[in-house]
């Protein structure tokens, strides 16, 4: 039977052969770069928005507190954007003829609504719920970063089901007390005014810091008043204990956010 091919073909089909998993490794790896990267997530992206809000200005310089503005965040499952009434509290008193705040003052005199864009966007068939991350004491700093150095808001985290799993598996790396929730700076070694460790408080604790045995009396929980952990290992455990955070087989299942 004649050779179909002739022997120069040899060294090119060992190429090939030797090739091709190369390539398909390379493709694996530049698809999953991609996935990642800020281009599909949009991490860093600044979008334009009718108003040019800073929160570095607001958060960071003037301390405004993120529940003033976002004021359903603690009960709701949505942390809502602020009705222009809300900027208008300071803003008829304050930079009330500035040209940048034409927007504000023309939404506001006709009542229709800022058309923001939005930034953190979950995937339609994803659920996510703002008061029970805070009621669980995880800080707005750890999906959204630092927003007190953000002159215009970017996204910070992939928001990729990955790096839910992350927080998921391990909650305890991320969550403070609740007292602390909204707080930028916060690390757990911070001392108090009068330079030494802070103190457990009710507003920390469940239930007001009041536990309630099976016969109905009523005491206080022996972490009130007590010195808080300053290390994050320690502060984690202890508050996944305390704010009764599920295990990881719970957190993890399906069902938890894909509802």
């Amino acid at each position: 039977m004649p050779q179909i091919f002739p022997k120069a073909m040899n060294p090119i089909a060992r190429a090939v052969i030797l090739g091709l998993p190369v390539i398909a490794g390379s493709t694996g790896v530049g698809l999953a770069a991609f996935y990642r990267s800020g281009y599909a997530t949009g991490i860093g992206e600044i979008r334009p928005q009718p108003v040019a809000f800073s929160h570095a200005h607001h958060s960071g310089q003037l301390g405004i507190d993120c529940r003033y503005c976002h004021t359903t965040v603690e009960y709701s499952h949505f942390a809502n954007v602020p009705p222009t009434k809300t900027c208008m509290n300071c803003h008829q008193q304050i930079w009330q003829g500035a040209d940048m705040l034409d927007p504000v003052r023309k939404s506001y005199k006709e009542g229709t609504a800022i058309p923001w864009e939005r930034v953190h966007n979950v995937p339609h068939y994803a659920y996510f719920n703002h008061s029970i991350h805070v009621a669980k004491g995880v800080g707005c700093v750890s999906c959204h970063g630092r927003m007190d150095q953000m002159n215009l808001t970017v996204q910070t985290q992939t928001l990729l089901m990955e790096w839910c799993l992350a927080c998921h598996r391990e909650p305890e790396k991320h969550l403070r007390p609740r007292t602390e929730v909204t707080s930028m700076t916060y690390t757990p070694d911070q001392k108090g005014p009068d330079g030494n460790r802070k103190r457990f408080t009710r507003d920390d604790l469940p239930n007001r810091g009041r536990l309630v045995d099976d016969k109905g009396r009523v005491t206080d929980n022996p972490l009130l008043g007590t010195e808080r952990p300053d290390t994050q290992a320690e502060m984690g455990a202890l508050l996944k204990e305390e704010y009764r955070v599920r295990n990881a087989v719970v957190l993890t299942n399906c069902s938890m956010c894909h509802r």
